[in-house]
């Protein structure tokens, strides 16, 4: 077991922030995750499991143990002549999963297509984008209970999944880490390209619809909306889209009858966080080394050198307008440590 001490976690994050975490393991393996388990335990600190650091904004040094999950390989289990059972280890990188599965022709989350992170962290969020979402081809996961150390299997209906959201995000939080996920997958053509992005895209560049175009739409939509973490430091979506009630909507939408908006079930409506944020004037704001992308106002970036807790005030101004102007609170999708 090789645990380090005072490691910088700028590379294994992606905003990309001189934070120091006081032990630090990579993980290759069931064994090694639990010796880093009982590591943690033994010297009472805590632990963190970090997959791709894609969905993470440290605001200080952690003080305790991160612990690196490099558990990869998948494996078919399954498949008939209509499907295929896919087992993915949780360290395995999601946009090269989705890379593997379009050039196998393995329809299902070509829509997912360039979301940071690992598969691991996947299902935690019921990551989701373009009209698809990981709980539409979700059969089951196994995890590990950071406890007990035993390995407990869950099925879709376990999951409880909602928008960005799953048990583990609640009932369960902190108590498990994803080890494997298992996807079911079509082998025929099953095409979901009703997104308005997405379809404008295919018909703009008289692309036809099939598995490798619409990867490709995807990928170029995210690209020229969203910074690259290479470049620019960010986590992606900082806030979640809020789903309101419909009194609520209607008296945004006297007022702003452009409101762009999704009608739900129960007689809800989802709207964009970041026409929200737009609104209240954000976008592109700057400030030294942090600040709101031009692009897209739904990002929260540091330019080189900003501290995680200027980030995280920055964030809170920008929920403590939207709040004043349009009586909505927007939650962040980002964990905040």
């Amino acid at each position: 077991m090789n645990i380090k001490e005072l490691v910088n976690l700028k590379p294994f994050h992606t905003f990309h922030l001189n934070v120091y975490s006081r032990y630090f393991l990579e993980f290759f393996s069931l064994e090694e995750l639990k010796e880093g388990l009982s590591f943690a335990k033994s010297y009472q600190v805590y632990s963190l499991i970090l997959g791709g650091g894609s969905n993470v904004l440290f605001t200080k040094n952690f003080e305790g143990l991160v612990l690196k999950n490099c558990i990869k390989g998948y494996e078919v289990i399954k498949e008939d002549k209509n499907y295929v059972w896919l087992k993915v280890n949780s360290g395995e990188n999601w946009h090269k999963l989705v890379e593997t599965c379009v050039k196998q022709r393995w329809y299902g989350i070509e829509n997912l297509a360039l979301i940071p992170g690992t598969v691991g962290a996947a299902p935690i969020q019921n990551i989701g984008a373009y009209g698809a979402e990981i709980q539409d081809v979700l059969v089951s996961l196994e995890a590990l209970h950071l406890e007990t150390k035993e390995i407990h299997s869950f099925l879709h209906s376990d999951c409880d999944f909602g928008y960005r959201d799953s048990v583990f995000k609640r009932k369960y939080k902190n108590q498990y880490v994803i080890i494997s996920v298992t996807l079911k997958l079509s082998k025929k053509p099953i095409l979901n390209y009703s997104y308005k992005d997405v379809k404008t895209f295919l018909e703009h560049n008289q692309w036809e619809p099939s598995i490798e175009t619409l990867f490709n739409a995807v990928v170029a939509i995210r690209k020229e909306k969203l910074p690259d973490p290479e470049v620019i430091g960010n986590a992606g979506s900082f806030f979640k889209n809020p789903i309101i009630s419909s009194d609520c909507f209607h008296k945004i939408q006297k007022n702003f009858p452009s409101i762009p908006f999704y009608p739900l079930e129960n007689n809800l409506f989802k709207i964009p966080a970041a026409w929200l944020i737009e609104q209240c004037g954000w976008k592109g704001y700057k400030k030294e080394d942090f600040g709101v992308h031009s692009k897209q106002a739904l990002v929260l970036v540091n330019y080189g050198n900003a501290k995680g807790s200027e980030i995280y005030n920055l964030a809170k101004k920008v929920m403590e307008s939207v709040k004043e102007k349009f009586e909505v609170e927007l939650e962040p999708e980002v964990n905040i440590l």
